[in-house]
């Protein structure tokens, strides 16, 4: 699998549930939410944009996307909308198979613009390593099928030698009605 195979496995609307405990503070969190996963044009604004923050060529990107979710938490009551949206822009790396850069708007473990390394292992999991300025990231997708998908994150300190939040969650796509 590519970075290409992979977006285009993930397009759609997928229904996630993930577990997340927050070492830091003894926390365990549950978190429901959906997830609508779009490609987008290459050429459209916000990729342009993304590129030349970067200093990435647009020619180079190869299907960029649009994530968007929306959930719900268990910690404090659960009353507060977890929902963003951010435009995610593959950027792979000529010299080494299926390993490049992904331009974020928005960072996962801080939310800011940000560029990871991702790879893909020979079973198809893509793995992707990000650091912030106060944290890192580690991420790990894999599909169990077509339509179910896994997914596991590590934030780091940012020295790498400690982990403050680990989670993991299960993806299903929705069905399309028609």
């Amino acid at each position: 699998m590519d970075i290409q195979e992979f977006v285009e496995q993930s397009i759609g609307q997928w229904r996630s549930q993930r577990s997340a405990h927050h070492l830091a503070f003894s926390h365990f969190e549950a978190v429901e939410s959906v997830i609508n996963i779009e490609a987008i044009s290459s050429e459209a604004n916000s990729v342009i944009d993304l590129c030349k923050t970067y200093n990435i060529e647009p020619q180079a990107v190869v299907s960029p996307f649009k994530m968007s979710w929306e959930g719900h938490s268990d910690w404090d009551d659960g009353e507060e909308v977890l929902k963003g949206t951010s435009v995610l822009v593959p950027v792979p790396d000529p010299t080494r198979l299926n390993c490049g850069k992904l331009l974020r708007e928005q960072g996962y473990a801080e939310t800011m613009p940000a560029a990871g390394d991702y790879h893909l292992l020979e079973d198809g999991t893509f793995v992707l390593l990000t650091n912030y300025d106060r944290a890192s990231a580690e991420e790990k997708i894999w599909f169990v099928n077509p339509n179910v998908r896994c997914r596991v994150s590590l934030i780091k300190t940012s020295a790498g030698s400690g982990v403050v939040t680990a989670s993991f969650s299960s993806e299903i796509r929705q069905s399309q009605s028609k």
